[in-house]
């Protein structure tokens, strides 16, 4: 009797022993919240769910309203009983430890109250990245009313928002959320690709689980797994279920190899197994197949789980396992990988998305071993996708995948009809220039250009067609009075002259519409002369909408356009010369003198009043689309002007909150809410201009792959100073005890301003110049000492006078544009650049 309880007491201490072993892991961030509750609450998985007050490194920016299920409520889990619910925007910010991957699920349960109709709800959750739920509701889920969704962030900053949105007089709300840090190898960097998918890379994506499956064996809670997941079982997504046959071990078998543990999956999903249904005497074409629905719009993260416990000896089982009916593994030997029987091992995949998701195993065409599959476990997870979105294609608060799809059908005639009349065209575009060369006007004419359609046709024939006013220049070649509107029309022969025929010597810069030549006109201007390379992938439209563009606008901060010339099939503008170049090339990579801080303070100001003009100036205002460093010209007084307008676009209209448009710009400073969601505003322009201003502070590029991978992105890594109040340890070098520390403060705070994630969090750009000028009132008080620090290059700021250091009167801005902009408007008309505007001979 007494040999017996010793038998029994060993075998509940192995038990014991065991069910420790399998969650060692110890989480450093675990955030576990229930919203709206008054108490903690203890699961039966051994967690305890706080409550919100409770923690102190979770804060909510809006207090909501907290509710409660009623005592008749058949609710499954304390989780669910209470809910906090929010009627306009609010976020849960938590205090991360470690950055890497975290979960993050969320727990929605719509309880029944007499305040709010919690299954009418619409809402979207995004964090500060990632767009996790678009206009969700409960309405149309039928009886699934419990909802757990599991994400995985990778969160690279000291802090992860999670924000509830409701749609127009919605509500949204949220019963409980848990942020928990995961094992450091959960994730791999990379993963094998599927065809057609040639590279599986994971890094920077976020992943949602949409599909767990424990093989062989029955459904698994979160108190059967180290890190609290829960595992379905599979025979409901078996193509045929009498294809596959249980088969199962004691779970304290398995042995975990050094290599990971408990942490990857538990030892219930590798002790349990599908193998093939007649192993014996099977024909070894048959496959054992699961199906999965999936969204088609997304790629997929899928880990197989194997673990071979059925074969006697090792090298006896080779299989192939398929995805999307293509090869993933081939002769797999477990074993053979794992070195033992009962040891599990894993293997990770990523596909693209098609309607459905097919896995199958089945046996080697080798004659090696036995006849037989297995599959243990397997996960499937949605990854975001290039808008960094895992739910719809158009953002947060953009349309509806099926809605997207029912209005794209629509529109498929109307496209169709403009694409064939486009193509055809363009067709006798392409002859006329084709018959132009033929008739041998010019060896010099790049091939692939057609002409602009701004004068109707080839400027040579233009001249005498459709130009009755036109004569002879001085060089011989014609100059077209007409269209006045669209400025000086320029020959091929005169940009030929200008530039002493394209001169290599006379490049000053090469962008993404072609080479940039200095030259000068006739009557001694110097000019910069764009040359559009054919091969480019900026073309046509970028080149008429530069045109357009310039034509009208009308500023001392913005680059004026001079004219252009679309003879001989060629595309070429032509600017007003700026001496010092762009201002990029003050800041790095080139061996200038360097910029004081008030000088960059001053160019800033200047781009600013510029970006401003175009977004006010005129009816619908117009969107840069392209502000970087390079894009910011400086004139031989250091005078910043804004440059290159052939990806701008008109702004919205009263009635519009927004400019929906294919995602155009330079990488390092698109706006992100732009790049998700497609939609373009001013505040788009705002974001880019952020990352200029860090550019001009730390003297660095705004995307440096070299680095480490924290600091590649300035945004991201001068944020990250910035809120903890240390920007100064990354500022130039070159700049270091010349700053004053309040100036650069509110410096800081205005490009952390114009960095938010939303574009409604953003200031327009009036409220940036605003800051920019009384940062530079902040430096000049403190130099007033210093004449030495004093600027020769001071460019015409109007001095402001405060009393506090916000703006509490957007009156005062509004003055302060008026009166920049009708005195700037004034300094164009005189200077040199607008003579060629106004000479007759241009016209």
């Amino acid at each position: 009797m007494a040999l017996r309880s010793v038998h029994i007491f060993a075998i509940l201490l192995l038990c014991f022993i065991q069910t420790q072993c399998e969650k060692t892991f110890i989480p450093t961030d675990n955030y576990l919240i229930r919203c709206g509750a008054a108490s903690p609450t203890e699961l039966t998985d051994g967690r305890t769910f706080q409550t919100e007050e409770n923690s102190a490194s979770v804060r909510r920016s809006s207090p909501g309203q907290a509710v409660t299920a009623s005592a008749s409520s058949n609710v499954g889990s304390a989780l669910y009983i209470t809910a906090r619910v929010f009627t306009s925007r609010v976020f849960y910010e938590f205090n991360i430890k470690k950055q890497g991957e975290h979960w993050v699920r969320l727990y929605f349960y719509p309880i029944s109250n007499n305040t709010h109709n919690l299954k009418s709800a619409v809402f979207s959750v995004t964090t500060d990245k990632f767009f996790l739920l678009s206009s969700f509701s409960f309405k149309n889920r039928g009886g699934n009313i419990y909802l757990l969704k599991e994400y995985i962030i990778n969160v690279d900053s000291n802090n992860l928002r999670i924000i509830f949105s409701p749609a127009n007089n919605s509500l949204a709300f949220i019963n409980a959320i848990e942020v928990v840090s995961l094992p450091d190898d959960l994730v791999p960097e990379k993963a094998q690709a599927i065809r057609p998918l040639e590279i599986g890379d994971l890094n920077g994506l976020s992943m949602e689980t949409v599909y767990r499956i424990n093989m062989g064996g029955p459904q698994l809670g979160s108190k059967d797994d180290a890190l609290f997941r829960t595992w379905e079982s599979d025979r409901k997504y078996l193509d045929v279920e009498s294809a596959a046959k249980n088969v199962s071990t004691e779970p304290r078998f398995i042995n975990y190899p050094q290599v990971f543990g408990y942490e990857i999956a538990p030892p219930k999903v590798y002790a349990t197994a599908e193998e093939m249904g007649d192993a014996v005497t099977v024909n070894p074409n048959f496959n054992i197949s699961w199906s999965f629905s999936v969204d088609p719009h997304f790629n997929y993260f899928v880990r197989m789980h194997f673990c071979d416990f059925l074969s006697k000896t090792q090298y006896q089982m080779y299989f192939n396992a398929y995805v999307n009916h293509q090869s993933a593994l081939m002769d797999f030997d477990i074993t053979g990988k794992t070195g033992g029987l009962s040891i599990p091992i894993y293997r990770d995949f990523v596909v693209n998305g098609s309607k459905e998701l097919r896995i199958a195993v089945g046996p080697s065409n080798t004659q090696l071993g036995t006849v037989n599959a297995i599959l243990n476990g397997l996960e499937v997870m949605k990854m975001s996708n290039a808008m960094g979105s895992l739910d719809g294609l158009n953002g947060v608060d953009g349309v509806a995948p099926l809605e997207s799809k029912r209005k794209m059908k629509e529109l498929f005639p109307i496209v169709g009809f403009v694409a064939g009349a486009s193509a055809f065209l363009g067709l006798l575009a392409a002859g006329y220039c084709f018959f132009s060369r033929t008739k041998g006007e010019s060896k010099h004419s790049p091939s692939a250009w057609l002409p602009l359609p701004l004068h109707g046709g080839n400027s040579e024939t233009m001249a005498s067609k459709v130009s009755t006013g036109s004569h002879k220049s001085g060089t011989g070649s014609y100059v077209s009075s007409a269209p006045s509107s669209l400025g000086r029309f320029f020959t091929f022969a005169e940009i030929q002259e200008a530039t002493n025929n394209f001169d290599e010597h006379l490049i000053i810069g090469v962008g993404g519409f072609g080479k940039v030549y200095k030259g000068e006109l006739e009557d001694g201007t110097k000019v910069a002369v764009k040359r559009g390379n054919p091969r480019s992938e900026q073309g046509l439209t970028e080149f008429q909408t530069e045109i357009e563009m310039l034509s009208k606008l009308r500023h001392r901060h913005l680059v004026s356009l001079i004219g252009y010339c679309e003879e001989r099939c060629e595309m070429i503008l032509v600017y007003e010369f700026m001496a010092n170049g762009p201002l990029r090339s003050h800041l790095y990579g080139l061996d200038l003198p360097h910029l004081s801080w008030k000088q960059r303070l001053e160019i800033c100001i200047g781009a600013a009043k510029g970006l401003h003009y175009l977004h006010t100036g005129a009816a619908q205002g117009i969107i840069h689309r392209d502000v970087k460093t390079t894009n910011i010209l400086l004139d031989e007084n250091l005078l910043a002007k804004v440059a290159d307008f052939g990806l701008s676009k008109t702004g919205p209209t009263l009635e519009q909150t927004h400019v929906s448009t294919a995602v155009k710009g330079s990488f390092g400073y698109l706006d992100p809410e732009y790049f998700r969601r497609q939609q373009l505003t001013e505040k788009s322009d705002v974001y880019s201009f952020g990352v200029v201003l860090m550019e001009v502070l730390c003297a660095r590029p705004a995307i440096n792959p070299a680095l480490p991978r924290e600091q590649v992105n300035i945004a991201e890594w001068a944020m990250h100073w910035q809120k903890r109040g240390m920007l100064d340890q990354i500022i130039d070098p070159h700049l270091v005890g010349t700053i004053n520390p309040e100036s650069l403060r509110k410096f800081g705070e205005t490009a952390e301003k114009c960095l938010a994630e939303q574009g409604i969090d953003r200031p327009a750009m009036g409220d940036v110049l605003w800051n920019l000028e009384y940062a530079l009132q902040l430096q000049e008080t403190s130099m007033q000492n210093d004449p030495d620090e004093n600027s020769t290059n001071r460019i015409g700021h109007i001095p402001l006078h405060f009393s506090h250091p916000e703006p509490c009167d957007n009156s005062i801005v509004d003055r302060v544009s008026e009166r920049g902009s009708d005195r700037e408007l004034e300094d164009t008309t005189t200077s040199a650049v607008f003579s060629q505007l106004v000479n007759p001979r241009g016209r």
